[in-house]
């Protein structure tokens, strides 16, 4: 049987993901990515000569890593050096409280008591009970099975779990689930941010995102060098089973014959002939036609209101005193939590208080560093995307800036940037880097208890053409960006009509594939 050739466009992780599951399953698969490195969203950026993640962050569901690379014969420990974090992250807020949450439930609970009281730490323990059944119905049933309707999942998971889940109330908002357990002010701002994680409002997102939290509570992991480092594991994978990376080559069109895709042709002008195409690529700028009109009959574009959280982002080197740090820390305003999602979904603006997290790059899991001096930082605020061509002006951004410095200082941390030493990135500088998605970093927003069926799925409605990555289904987040790409492989599998292939085991001297047939045009 000949090999069958696929094209990945896109080097994040969906479709490094995708590379390695189908390369271990024998297709010849060529990734081409437009940037000179992989990763997508999760970037490095040189802030004073230090490399700082200006990315995603927080690394969960380790499971999911483990099993692509058991899958090509390999072990994720032999590419990467993750280790666990005994602290899932520090909160502190304007009035000088502090908490921790930690890997162990247990000491979290007693952690919560001793802040805001037996009833709340009991809320706690029940709102932890509640997710966790939310995440044992819908992992097997939504996040890993193919995009779902919902007749599909009512089917999947059979009437009695979905009676259980019917009774967790989906049309619940976030907000009053959290209320629903917690009355602490404080812990209310804490557990209703995890919807955030999706690019959501937690008073406009479903209460089923509650196993988000669930999911952070099963552990929370540390890359040595990094978070872009991940995806660098997954190309070196890739790369021993013979998947080619073409860098700096950005894709003009899919091409299609008699209504099936059949490859890619690069802004170079040369073809990349296949028998399916895998893009890593968030479906509104396809529905635009930035990957030509065939591409854009076959998804749908998220209307610019529907479009999830951005963010503004400060990656620089400072010396901090004060408050001590985690690795993951949180800082509350004392403004009503409300106040910010208004301003950003309704009158589309900067959050009057906004909350601030922050990332210390150089602490372990303990909040611990070998080393005195400046450290790395990355800090985040949340953001609206774009609706048109305008983004935030300067002024807008620096006065952004001083109240997150203001805030953490209220909260007892000091923070001295070194000069010279900063990197911003605006909801129109992620625009930049990911074209027509005006700077929405999660896709659609979910919001509504149908949000979740309404992403795009892997199967696009053009045969030999899917879709992986964060912004389709399951959804945001780096596992989930990888789930994505082992979606999309399963289904390219099964619309071919072959027998899955056992796994490859890998060779020292790695595999030798034939990569997909370039031809090159005039």
């Amino acid at each position: 049987m000949p090999e069958t050739r696929v094209v990945i466009v896109g080097a994040g992780i969906g479709g490094l993901s995708a590379a390695v599951n189908l390369a271990a399953e024998g297709f010849a698969v060529t990734v081409v990515e437009k940037f000179d490195k992989p990763g997508g969203k999760m970037r490095e950026v040189d802030a004073g000569g230090a490399a700082i993640d200006a990315g995603p962050t927080v690394f969960t569901m380790r499971e999911v890593f483990d099993a692509i690379f058991e899958k090509a014969g390999a072990s994720l420990s032999d590419y990467l050096t993750i280790k666990p974090a005994e602290i899932i992250a520090r909160h502190a807020w304007e009035d000088g409280s502090t908490l921790d949450l930690f890997a162990d439930e247990e000491r979290s609970f007693h952690a919560i008591a001793d802040f805001a009281g037996p009833e709340n730490a009991q809320g706690y323990r029940a709102f932890c009970r509640e997710a966790a059944e939310i995440y044992r119905i819908l992992d097997p049933s939504f996040i890993r099975a193919q995009k779902p309707s919902l007749p599909k999942l009512i089917w999947r998971v059979g009437p009695l779990a979905f009676s259980d889940l019917w009774r967790m109330n989906p049309y619940e908002t976030f907000w009053n689930a959290v209320c629903r357990h917690m009355s602490d002010p404080r812990l209310r701002q804490l557990f209703a941010r995890y919807s955030t994680y999706c690019g959501a409002s937690p008073f406009a997102s479903p209460a089923t995102l509650m196993l988000v939290a669930h999911v952070e509570q099963q552990g929370v992991w540390l890359v040595e060098g990094g978070m872009h480092r991940i995806a660098r594991a997954l190309e070196s994978l890739g790369r021993r089973l013979g998947v080619v990376y073409r860098y700096g080559a950005e894709v003009a069109v899919v091409t299609a014959e008699f209504g099936r895709a059949s490859g890619v042709r690069l802004a170079s002008g040369e073809h990349i002939a296949a028998d399916a195409v895998v893009l890593n690529a968030d479906p509104s700028p396809v529905a635009a036609g930035r990957l030509g009109r065939d591409a854009a009959s076959a998804t749908r574009r998220v209307p610019p209101r529907s479009r999830s959280l951005s963010a503004l982002t400060l990656a620089f080197q400072a010396e901090a005193s004060g408050l001590p740090l985690a690795r993951h820390t949180v800082f509350f305003p004392a403004a009503p939590y409300h106040l910010e999602y208004d301003a950003i979904f309704r009158q589309r603006k900067l959050p009057p208080a906004p909350t601030v997290y922050l990332c210390a790059q150089d602490r372990d899991g303990r909040g611990d560093r070998s080393e005195d001096g400046a450290e790395r930082f990355l800090t985040v605020v949340n953001a609206p995307a774009l609706l048109n061509g305008s983004g935030l002006s300067l002024a807008e951004i620096e006065e952004c800036e001083t109240k997150t410095f203001r805030l953490m200082e209220t909260c007892g941390l000091t923070l001295r940037p070194l000069p010279g030493a900063l990197v911003r990135t605006a909801p129109q500088d992620f625009e930049t880097l990911l074209p027509g998605t005006g700077g929405a970093i999660y896709g659609r927003a979910s919001h509504g208890w149908m949000a979740s069926f309404q992403r795009q799925g892997t199967r696009s409605t053009m045969p030999g053409l899917y879709f992986a990555g964060g912004s389709v289904h399951p959804g945001p987040g780096i596992p989930m960006a990888a789930l994505s790409g082992a979606l999309a492989s399963e289904a390219l599998l099964a619309d071919l009509g072959l027998p899955r292939l056992l796994s490859r085991m890998a060779t020292p001297g790695g595999m030798s594939m034939r990569s997909a047939q370039t031809i090159a045009t005039d």
